[in-house]
């Protein structure tokens, strides 16, 4: 790819700290060098990416003063992250652009929500700007929709009305919106991330065949183009961008198991569980005699030792039916033959990896767009269940049951196979997501 000449355009990626937002950012940032462009990553020492498993890629540290993230603040953090990170990465930017030669000049800034102090230094330096929304498409309406309701008076609700659906927002009910923390302090942050500004587009990771009327409706409500390239992680190249060290012998574990057997259960990064939450989930797993593959991350159960929070009675009652890990490679997980259904929270990078593999799910969100997925999951796209009760082994069972033995959960599993061929079909040439790309190329070529 070249412009002017051999000039070789750079494109300056700023990720948010957490695991579900670093992903689909490095993830586009391959897409993209795989497509002739100069990548450099601008991130917060926080959770900062490891350069080794992207040596293509030029890495930059913001020195972001920022705490440490406690899983309980998330609101405050990112607001205080972003008075804290904007002079020092309009300098880094500077930077960038004095060491840059004739054939290294930086197209744009492309740059995660919540990290939107990017937009405005990026303006100062007379740079183009893109936004990359890592939640599905629904997120972003659901996030319009709050604005609304609190205007006429339906934010806050009382929880009676929690379970009562959104007129024009189906299948989401009240419970399900993306509020989190306070609500003062949420509002704040939902107003700077829905503010564009001056930013010329905005990049999803979704896929055209599973939100074609919600992409349509927030194109109505955008006066820039959007491009859904998604699902990233099938488009990019095969690296991991992983916070936490993954435990690869599980891949051999689940060889020695049938077909569509295992339950994988995976909260996620940052979601949490109480002792009694934990050992309720433990033996609901051992009652449904199905064999299970569970990731328990060390930090969550806050405050207890890793080796110390799982019953020695479980213990000895698993056998070699259940396999434990501390993190897992979830990609070749969820691809293995043996993996017959998925206990999720509903991040949506795990939601589309579901998908992508044609894996069915239970869907048990815990804060954030988590309800959202869920709620699409369950009742649009069909392909899971809704696990809404608190954690209690006779209901995990059950669920498990469902899913992996019942003609319902055999249902979804047709129904996700058929769902995977579409989403394939989407990244393959001519394509919605492969077109999505193609016009976002030319956009960042024409800055």
């Amino acid at each position: 790819m070249e412009k002017e000449g051999n000039r070789r355009l750079r494109v300056v990626l700023v990720p948010g700290p957490f695991q579900g937002h670093l992903n689909p950012m490095l993830q586009l940032g391959s897409i993209l060098h795989s497509n002739g462009f100069s990548i450099t990553v601008v991130h917060t020492q926080y959770n900062s990416p490891n350069p080794s498993s992207h040596p293509d890629f030029s890495f930059l540290a913001l020195p972001d003063s920022s705490s440490i993230f406690t899983g309980e603040s998330f609101i405050p953090f990112a607001l205080q992250l972003n008075v804290n990170c904007k002079a020092p990465f309009q300098e880094c930017l500077a930077q960038v652009m004095r060491q840059q030669g004739l054939d290294d000049g930086i197209a744009c800034v492309i740059y995660d929500e919540i990290m939107y102090f990017s937009e405005a230094a990026a303006k100062d330096l007379k740079l183009p700007s893109i936004v990359l929304r890592t939640g599905c498409a629904a997120l972003s309406l659901a996030g319009h929709a709050i604005f609304q309701l609190k205007a006429e008076g339906h934010i806050p609700f009382p929880e009676s009305r929690s379970k009562d659906p959104i007129l024009d927002l189906y299948p989401l009910r009240f419970k399900d919106l993306p509020i989190m923390e306070k609500l003062e302090n949420f509002m704040q942050l939902l107003s700077k991330v829905a503010n564009i500004r001056t930013s010329s587009a905005i990049i999803y990771n979704t896929i055209d065949c599973l939100e074609n009327s919600s992409m349509a409706k927030i194109q109505q409500q955008c006066q820039v183009p959007i491009f859904p390239i998604g699902p990233m992680h099938r488009i990019a190249s095969a690296t991991s961008s992983s916070l936490l060290e993954e435990d690869t012998s599980c891949l051999a574990w689940l060889d020695k198991q049938s077909f569509n057997t295992v339950i994988y259960v995976s909260l996620g990064s940052s979601a949490f569980m109480d002792v009694k939450e934990l050992v309720e989930m433990a033996w609901g797993l051992v009652n449904s005699q199905q064999p299970f593959l569970w990731v328990v991350r060390p930090g969550l159960v806050p405050g207890a030792e890793w080796n110390d929070i799982l019953p020695q009675s479980f213990k000895e009652n698993i056998g070699k039916r259940g396999y434990i890990v501390k993190w897992a490679p979830q990609k070749e997980v969820l691809a293995h033959d043996a993996v017959g259904g998925f206990l999720s929270h509903c991040g949506w990078n795990s939601t589309l990896e579901s998908i992508c593999e044609g894996v069915p799910m239970i869907c048990r969100p815990c804060y954030g767009d988590q309800g959202v997925n869920a709620r699409y999951v369950s009742h649009i796209w069909r392909v899971g269940l809704e696990y809404e009760n608190k954690f209690e082994r006779g209901e995990i069972e059950r669920a498990i049951r469902r899913l992996m033995v019942d003609d319902e959960g055999k249902k979804m599993r047709k129904r996700g196979k058929d769902l995977k061929e579409r989403v394939e079909l989407c990244t393959r040439e001519g394509g919605s997501s492969n077109n999505s790309l193609i016009e976002l190329i030319k956009m960042i070529m024409s800055f």
